[in-house]
């Protein structure tokens, strides 16, 4: 039985353009992936299903409507295979609409997955075309470690001088539609919007220094996302004040925002207080950079 892990997703920054002809937006975005995540594994069964599992389950759809069932079976159709007798298992940590990519990340846990476990004589740059089809977040989720991603998210640059990020994720109890935040960015945030490219500096060889560039960027669907959800915004507020917290901002399209600190110990403590504090929100300590 084999399983793959499928890491969160944060945006440390996202940086947003003005609505294309295509209906896209443009966008430069640098995203980590943290060592917390959901889980895939695969079983030899009767028949190909999908069943679903763990904490947030409830919050996954099951059947054709699940990213993993619609990642398998364009995988299949790519490789000119029938559907196998495989059950794919998902254990479900990471809450839904959060900007964490959870959707995104299993769908590129089943393409890596399958693949190894078929045995399919699938190139890399096939696998990416059928991440790429997926959804804009699937790309890079495919690699799981940090990239420059720019377009609609299918042009993806390593970035490799990016540190480990200790970090606290949290995500207050609302959600954040994805096609509502960028529905109120185009209609109230995107005059002066702009995806232009972003390089990383040479040095950031330390939380505080990545942080230190990390703060002369921006999410801009945070204001728009925040307006909808203020929790949001409450949740930012309450990072923002931490003395462990060197920054906070929102991952994608939210809810989910994060801080980043300076050590484990700063990140547990600052975890552990917001757990005593606030017990409604999903709390999880981790750390960004990617596999």
């Amino acid at each position: 039985m084999r399983s793959e892990f499928a890491p969160a997703k944060v945006n440390l920054f996202l940086h947003v353009g003005s609505l294309r002809a295509d209906g896209f937006h443009p966008i430069c975005s640098l995203m980590a992936f943290a060592d917390i995540g959901d889980r895939l594994t695969a079983a030899s069964t009767d028949r190909f299903e999908l069943r679903i599992e763990g904490p947030t389950r409830d919050q996954a759809p099951a059947g054709d409507d699940n990213l993993v069932t619609r990642a398998a079976r364009a995988l299949f159709a790519k490789a000119g295979i029938a559907e196998p007798t495989l059950r794919l298992t998902l254990h479900k940590s990471l809450p839904a609409e959060a900007g964490l990519g959870g959707g995104s990340s299993d769908a590129a846990a089943a393409l890596r997955l399958l693949r190894t476990e078929l045995g399919l004589v699938v190139s890399d740059d096939g696998l990416q075309a059928v991440a790429a089809q997926l959804g804009s977040d699937v790309p890079a989720c495919l690699l799981a470690r940090p990239v420059l991603a720019q377009g609609r998210g299918e042009r993806l640059t390593p970035a490799c001088g990016l540190p480990e990020l200790p970090a606290v994720l949290v995500r207050p109890p609302v959600s954040a539609s994805t096609a509502a935040v960028y529905r109120a960015f185009d209609e109230g945030h995107a005059a002066h919007a702009s995806a232009h490219a972003q390089a990383l500096p040479d040095g950031l060889g330390s939380p505080a220094a990545a942080a230190e560039f990390l703060l002369t960027c921006r999410n801009d669907l945070e204001a728009p996302a925040v307006a909808l959800q203020p929790a949001i915004g409450e949740a930012l507020d309450q990072l923002r004040s931490a003395p462990e917290t060197l920054l906070a901002r929102m991952s994608g399209s939210g809810s989910a925002c994060f801080a980043l600190c300076a050590d484990d110990a700063a990140a547990a403590a600052l975890a552990d207080r917001l757990r005593a504090l606030r017990p409604s929100w999903w709390v999880q300590v981790c750390r960004l950079g990617g596999s």
